[in-house]
This record gives structure tokens, sequence and C-alpha cells, in this order.
């Protein structure tokens, strides 16, 4: 069956329908939430509000084509959602500095990458992490963040020049 016809019923309250859609792109959609959240739980916390919000909400959308682009604007904002609300927790016990040894094996480049992004402005983060690491195109990016395309190219442009600063490397 096609999205139009998934969508159109969806509308008329087919949650099996909507379903169908989610599942359709669930690996997109997690890794999307994954970007942006960096961890299994949130990410997970993030598709189940977006399950929601987007069955609260399809009889909204116009463009029946245009679903899985509204629904990943909807988990973005979710995961940013999220992301608010980490920062503003304090977490009870602090974890010491032998268990983030014991699982760093194996992660060091991940981990040396992180640590560079997060030097980056929260804009130039999204869209580098969006360009390569789901490997997004520009108008993609731009229609997720609301962007303009020669914006999302300019914050990548920068980004990795400011990368390859810190990195080391010639540009």
């Amino acid at each position: 069956m096609d999205i139009v016809d998934l969508v159109e019923r969806a509308k008329k309250g087919d949650k099996e329908a909507l379903i169908q859609l989610i599942m359709q792109k669930k690996e997109e959609y997690y890794r999307l939430a994954y970007v942006y959240t960096g961890n299994k739980e949130d990410s997970l916390d993030a598709l189940q509000e977006m399950i929601v919000i987007l069955f609260d909400n399809i009889k909204k959308l116009r463009d029946a084509d245009a679903f899985y682009s509204w629904s990943k604007t909807i988990l973005v904002n979710e995961c940013k959602r999220i992301l608010r609300k980490r920062k503003r927790e304090v977490p009870v016990e602090e974890k010491g500095e032998d268990s983030y040894i014991e699982n760093y094996h194996g992660k060091e480049i991940s981990y040396d990458i992180s640590a560079c992004l997060k030097k980056l402005n929260s804009y130039q983060q999204e869209a580098i992490k969006l360009r390569y690491f789901l490997d997004m195109d520009y108008a993609t990016i731009a229609k997720m963040t609301g962007a303009s395309e020669g914006t999302v190219k300019s914050r990548i442009f920068n980004g990795l020049a400011k990368l390859k600063g810190l990195i080391g490397g010639e540009y």
C-alpha cells in the first residue's frame, strides 16, 4: 500500500495504518533520535512521544506525501525537548572515573569525535550529524531544521573548518 493511502486511512482513525507508516521507517527514526540524544533510552522516549503526537495530529497533515518529513521534524523537536529537560536535571550520583575507563575500550574514536563535536555550536553539531551520520541531503536538513539550504551548507562548512582546527588537520 502506498503512503498516501496509509495516511488517508490514518486520518480516519485507523491506528494500524499509522503503525504501518511508522514501521516502514523505524530504523531511520531510531537512528535520527539516537544521533540527537546519544542514548537508547532517550531515543526510545522520543520515538514514543512522536507516535503519540502523530496519532493526535495526523488529521492536521495536509500533504500526505510529506508524512515522513513531517514526522521526522516532530521527532527532532521531541529529541530537543528531551535534551533541554536533561540539562535541567541534576544527577543523583556521579559515576567515578574508573567506570568510564572500563567502558572505554573500542570507543576511543567515537569519544574523540563526540568530544570535538561538543565544541561546535548546536546548529553546526546538528547539521554535521544529520549530514554525515545519517547521510541526509542539504534540502532534507533544511526542511527538518527550518533553516535555508544555504544556511545549512554554511553551518556544515564552518563546523568542519572548526573541527579540522581542533583535530589538527589542514583545511
